[in-house]
């Protein structure tokens, strides 16, 4: 009879409300394992499923990154949205229609799409308010958008541990208040 509680442990770990995002939040910092160079330039990839070369990315890559290891193409959903609702997305870079290789590369983008489609937060200064795998934005120097995942780890003062990649690649740092913050969200299951 012990396979049945190692079951009902298994079941709920997975469909548990935190579940998801508990995983999300190790997912996330698994990626700080891998070598990656800061780099932003245009790449033609796949679709769905694509991704820039392994060894590049930005903040928006270890968001996608992370939801690919949650089963979530974020590329592909933002790409269906962007085409079926492209007025609701921002016009800053002077597209005239969706772009399946950049457009999830985009701090805007996303958040539009996550306030479309997840649960939009406060922003507040308490470290309490912000759970694993919670997606947080901010405005780096102002005039860089930027985001990154919050994780179980906590600094030593209690502040929820960020995965981010703002130029020294995916890493996990106490960066959470850093930043000016313009958006807090969560997405998934």
């Amino acid at each position: 009879m012990k396979i049945l509680p190692i079951a009902i442990t298994v079941f709920l770990s997975f469909f548990a409300p935190d579940g998801f995002y508990d995983r999300l939040s190790e997912a996330a910092i698994g990626l700080t394992k891998t070598k990656v160079t800061y780099d932003g330039s245009y790449f033609a990839i796949p679709y769905p499923n694509g991704d820039v070369p392994a060894n590049k990315g930005v903040c928006t890559d270890v968001v996608v990154r992370a939801y690919r290891k949650m089963g979530i193409d974020v590329q592909k959903e933002v790409h269906l949205d962007m085409t079926a609702h492209f007025g609701l997305y921002p016009k800053i870079w002077g597209l005239r229609r969706p772009d399946r290789n950049i457009d999830h590369r985009r701090v805007p983008n996303l958040q539009v799409f996550f306030t479309r489609f997840g649960k939009k937060l406060a922003t507040t200064a308490n470290p309490a308010d912000y759970k694993p795998g919670d997606l947080v934005t901010w405005m780096v120097d102002g005039k860089l958008p930027h985001i990154g995942i919050v994780t179980h780890k906590k600094s030593a003062r209690g502040t929820p541990l960020v995965v981010h990649n703002i130029g020294a690649g995916q890493v996990l740092e106490d960066c959470l208040f850093k930043y000016p913050m313009t958006g807090h969200y969560r997405f998934g299951s």
